[in-house]
């Protein structure tokens, strides 16, 4: 590494105490009220309802400025770990993804086809030995004429190598209500099925001592994020112990497609055209979703008018006697993906105070950075009663 690359990444901590249940490990802080004894909660998303700042030295401050500052939670077992999660290894990373159903297959589609820069190989597990066999070869079978290498590869991988990875992909699901079933919110009802399937593999996971980064792609994503984690942090008394996979190491990918469905929307009705420029999506995959029409000039009517259009958006196409799984496997699943691994600014279900909350987010070389902004009062009240709500789901 070159003075310049090392000047860039150099990282500079401050410890702040907190339940390491409610926070996470170690990450970006771009506001000093991030590192007072405050819950890490949606406040976080808006700094300004934070307490007061900590006293912080001349060379803590200009770290902060120069965007360097990582907050470390000195209460946490694991947080020497959570600096080295978040420490940028080189080069293209490999990626597992469990089940390759609608959802899946359709995931893997994007991403080899458009993942090269940052994907060395995907390797696929599912249940169904000829359905790996398919896709393998079918992935296998895609490459641009005179240039065979520039796609990731795609291979079968077996249960027991799961975690051997950069990126593990849950995709799997036990159950999805029929269309035409009349269930409501089809999201929830897969929660009881698909939960012990996420606690598993969360478990596995930590038999691993798995380093990176556990993605929840299945319905109900939030509260998929939060059980996973919660049982990957079980010792063997069933107590919690935070040995498992850290906070951060836990992201939901279902903001992705609802924000894509608000822009579809939001082209189509110019009641709605500022949200293309100044809206922001947060919270859950499903009930409880915050559509905002603008940051700057928020209308509140619009914004419930917008969130309901894009809650329902999926049971359109159910209408039309179709499971609604293309967009968010390539929304949700595949974009997301790309972008994270390129450290950029994606939609993605993030720990705050105990929950996981969609918002706009990114991986830094010093650590997990959350976009904060000056939300108005009655947009935050909706973020606040949608915490509350996703606290209430066992």
């Amino acid at each position: 590494m070159t003075g310049d690359e090392t000047r860039m990444t150099e990282r500079f901590r401050y410890h702040t105490e907190r339940d390491p249940a409610l926070s996470p490990a170690a990450w970006r802080v771009t506001d000093p009220r991030q590192l007072n004894g405050e819950a890490a909660d949606v406040r976080w998303l808006d700094p300004r309802r934070l307490g007061e700042a900590p006293a912080l030295t001349e060379a803590q401050r200009a770290a902060l400025a120069a965007g360097r500052l990582t907050g470390v939670n000195a209460r946490h077992p694991r947080r020497e770990a959570a600096l080295d999660f978040v420490t940028p290894k080189p080069g293209k990373k490999r990626v597992h993804l469990l089940a390759v159903g609608d959802v899946g297959s359709t995931l893997l589609t994007a991403v080899k086809l458009l993942g090269g820069d940052v994907i060395s190989s995907v390797g696929i597990c599912d249940l169904n030995e000829n359905t790996v066999a398919r896709w393998t070869a079918e992935m296998g079978q895609i490459s641009w004429p005179w240039d065979y290498q520039a796609l990731p590869e795609v291979e079968a991988v077996s249960p027991e190598r799961l975690f051997d990875c950069d990126v593990f992909v849950f995709a799997a699901t036990k159950a999805i209500p029929a269309v035409g079933s009349g269930i409501k919110d089809v999201r929830m009802a897969q929660l009881e099925a698909n939960r012990p399937l996420a606690e598993s593999f969360a478990r596995q996971a930590r038999a691993a001592g798995f380093q990176g980064l556990f993605i929840v792609l299945s319905d109900p994503v939030d509260p998929l994020c939060r059980a996973a984690w919660r049982a990957s942090n079980l010792g063997p008394d069933g107590k919690p112990d935070h040995l498992g996979l850290l906070p951060e190491q836990v992201q939901g990918f279902g903001l992705g497609v609802m924000n894509a469905r608000a822009a579809y929307f939001a082209k189509r009705d110019p009641r709605f055209a500022s949200f293309l420029t100044q809206g922001r999506t947060f919270g859950p995959h499903g009930k409880g979703l915050v559509a905002a029409n603008s940051i700057q000039h928020y209308d509140d009517a619009l914004s419930q008018e917008l969130t309901r259009l894009t809650l329902e958006a999926n049971l359109r196409i159910r209408d039309l006697g179709f499971k609604p799984y293309a967009a968010p496997a390539v929304a949700s699943g595949a974009m997301q993906l790309l972008l994270t691994l390129r450290g950029e600014w994606h939609c993605g279900s993030v720990p705050l105070g105990g929950v996981w909350f969609g918002c706009k987010n990114r991986f830094t070389p010093w650590g997990l950075e959350l976009e904060t902004l000056e939300l108005p009062d009655p947009l935050f009240a909706r973020l606040r009663e949608t915490e509350r709500a996703l606290h209430e789901i066992s």
